[in-house]
């Protein structure tokens, strides 16, 4: 068994899924961790400071066991450009904003008004109608400005869709996508009466 499958059994024991392990030429290995995911779950739970010295101190533990030679050790959540790497990864965050990067250009599926040579992609992910597919949906129209005009002639341009497996993406992240408004920005203020 490597090291790298003994890590990943002791992320897994502390209770833990390990979202990635990224080892540098300058010695920085750098470990992502969150909590697993559960669809009943009513809330999702955020990787704190206290769990990521938990899996730090148990890490470097196993890793002067295995003599793993590292200059530093680096263990944090995934944030909020997550990578997508497995197919629990896409159903989970079904619905979001996500940036996708195909391993070969889209060619002549393209359609009419996109490149043949396009390989990266942001949209909502979604299923596609088949449940087996995934599709990234999104449109070219620019995002408008606080207090933009729009002219009343202006046609919103259509949604695009591309559908793809799994085997086609090269990687795939949560759109880092900031609300400086608050999380209940979207939400309206309940009304106050006196």
């Amino acid at each position: 068994m490597s090291w790298q499958q003994t890590l990943e059994q002791t992320v897994t024991g502390l209770g833990y899924d390990l979202v990635d392990l990224e080892r540098s030429a300058g010695g920085l290995l750098r470990i992502t961790i969150d909590w697993p995911w559960d669809p009943a779950a009513p809330q999702e739970r955020f990787v704190t400071v206290e769990d990521c010295e938990t899996v730090t101190r148990q890490l470097q533990y196993l890793l002067e066991v295995e003599n793993v030679d590292y200059k530093r050790l680096e263990v944090g959540s995934p944030g909020i450009d997550r990578p997508l790497r497995h197919e629990v990864d896409f159903i989970r965050f079904a619905g979001e904003v996500v940036d996708i990067n195909l391993k070969e250009p889209i060619g002549e599926a393209a359609g009419p008004g996109m490149a043949a040579n396009r390989k990266k992609f942001r949209g909502t992910l979604e299923r596609a109608e088949d449940g087996v597919t995934w599709q990234v949906v999104w449109s070219d129209e620019p995002e408008r400005k606080p207090g933009q005009r729009v002219s009343k002639k202006a046609k919103p341009l259509p949604m695009r869709a591309l559908g793809f497996t799994l085997d086609e993406v090269r990687d795939a992240r949560l759109a880092p996508i900031v609300n400086f408004k608050g999380r209940d920005a979207g939400k309206a203020a309940p009304d106050t009466q006196d």
